[in-house]
């Protein structure tokens, strides 16, 4: 199966590849370079909070928000 990209960079994944991987408009998707080739893998949720967890491991959101919180009140 071929597929063409556009002036813009964008490919579309065709319809059966997208029905067999049920993957859906606003899908995030994993790219990388193996070997010469292009290698797109859906991420599921699972792997989404997990790269999420990863980029604000070590931030404690409650203390952050107590601090801007006690930021607000010393301005007023």
């Amino acid at each position: 199966m071929l597929i063409k990209l556009s002036s813009k960079g964008q490919l579309v994944i065709p319809k059966s590849i997208r029905e067999a991987l049920r993957l859906n408009s606003g899908n995030q998707m994993r790219v990388r370079i193996a070997d010469g080739r292009i290698i797109l893998e859906p991420i599921s949720g699972k792997d989404l909070i997990q790269s999420l967890h990863g980029k604000y491991a070590g931030n404690d959101l409650l203390e952050e928000l107590e601090n801007e919180h006690r930021q607000e009140i010393a301005r007023d």
